[in-house]
């Protein structure tokens, strides 16, 4: 698979519209693309700290699928691992995106390995991906390991039982 070439940005504003229209749920459903989910992610990590992405994109992504007519179930809308994966994809970004404006950073992104729609192929297979289950919970990749991010912080895992399934979060040194 041949990923085109991404739709990059113009500026700062537009940028930042775009994760406003997300957290206000006024962002219309054609503009809500990967370069706009990445976009958004990247202004969520670097300029919103009353937001914790890994914990909160969850209920964010799928309120604003909702909002604009969208469905979020095993087959379509928000899907965890995805989210979670690019999340992490954004953060080892910027460990080495060095100083810059935020649509140098966000463009450099979306040019870069780490903003391929593909990603996450690399560590998951297409069938663990795609499920449902990865959909509704992160799940650990299952070719080989994500990334370590910087500074030890981790993604949560799920930690499956035949009885509940529960979420534990793996945090290794300052967040």
């Amino acid at each position: 698979m041949t990923d085109p070439s991404p739709c990059l940005f113009k500026n700062d504003v537009q940028i930042r519209r775009i994760g406003e229209g997300l957290l206000d749920r006024s962002l219309p459903r054609a503009a809500w693309t990967h370069e706009a989910h990445l976009a958004a992610c990247h202004w969520i990590v670097t300029e919103r700290p009353d937001i914790d992405p890994e914990n909160d994109l969850r209920g964010i992504i799928s309120g604003y699928n909702e909002a604009v007519g969208g469905v979020n179930d095993d087959t379509q809308g928000y899907h965890e691992t995805i989210t979670c994966s690019f999340v992490r994809a954004v953060r080892l970004h910027l460990a080495v995106a060095g100083k810059a404006t935020l649509v140098e950073r966000v463009n450099a992104l979306l040019a870069s390995p780490f903003g391929k729609r593909g990603w996450p192929l690399a560590f998951y297979s297409r069938e663990l991906l795609f499920s449902g289950r990865a959909r509704r919970l992160f799940v650990e990749p299952d070719l080989m390991p994500l990334p370590p991010l910087p500074c030890g912080r981790q993604l949560p895992t799920v930690t499956i039982d035949t009885q509940m399934l529960t979420t534990q979060s793996e945090t290794k040194g300052p967040m």
